[in-house]
């Protein structure tokens, strides 16, 4: 029960922590977005590193919010077939469902992503204070973002209170057991 509580605490810290980050991060792309505006339109020459800036941070607000919807279970789903199956084959479709995108996301995301990070991490960006590789750590961190929150749904299908579709609290009980 202890485990139960400690796993349901650092969910919602991750939780918390994704939702804040991505907050903060579209707050940033607003401003990015402003100022080319401004730098366009009023100055009459526009701001090229903030352009590059809003491209990057337009990325990480995308991939971060991605693993926030999978986290709660509010990714596209074809639920109407799902949903008419027996719960037992139900379990097997989500089973096959998310090992088909944790297997993705561990292979494109995490080491592809490790990959394309670890060849540009030299490589200075022109208009930015980073290198290309800092910046491509998006999809990897992003791909363990995703590669807990689908652990988490897998563990939670396996247990034996599923009922459809369950709740993430449900998952996060059924994974410390």
């Amino acid at each position: 029960m202890a485990t139960a509580k400690l796993m349901k605490t650092a969910r919602a810290w991750l939780d918390g922590t994704l939702r804040a980050t991505c907050v903060t991060l579209f707050a940033l792309l607003v401003l990015l977005v402003a100022w080319q505006v401004f730098t366009r339109l009023v100055l009459g020459q526009p701001s090229a590193w903030s352009e590059e800036a809003a491209r990057h941070t337009f990325v990480w607000v995308s991939l971060i919010g991605i693993a926030i919807a999978v986290g709660e279970k509010a990714d596209v789903i074809m639920d109407f077939l799902v949903a008419r199956l027996p719960v037992s084959l139900q379990r097997v479709a989500d089973i096959i469902a998310y090992l088909t995108t944790l297997a993705f996301v561990l292979y494109v995301m995490v080491f592809g992503g490790l990959q394309q990070s670890a060849l540009a991490w030299g490589q200075q960006n022109p208009l930015l204070p980073l290198t290309q590789g800092q910046l491509y750590l998006a999809l990897p961190i992003s791909g363990v973002l995703l590669t807990i929150y689908l652990t988490i749904h897998i563990v939670g299908t396996f247990s034996g209170r599923y009922a459809g579709h369950v709740d993430h609290d449900e998952d996060l009980e059924a994974a410390s057991l």
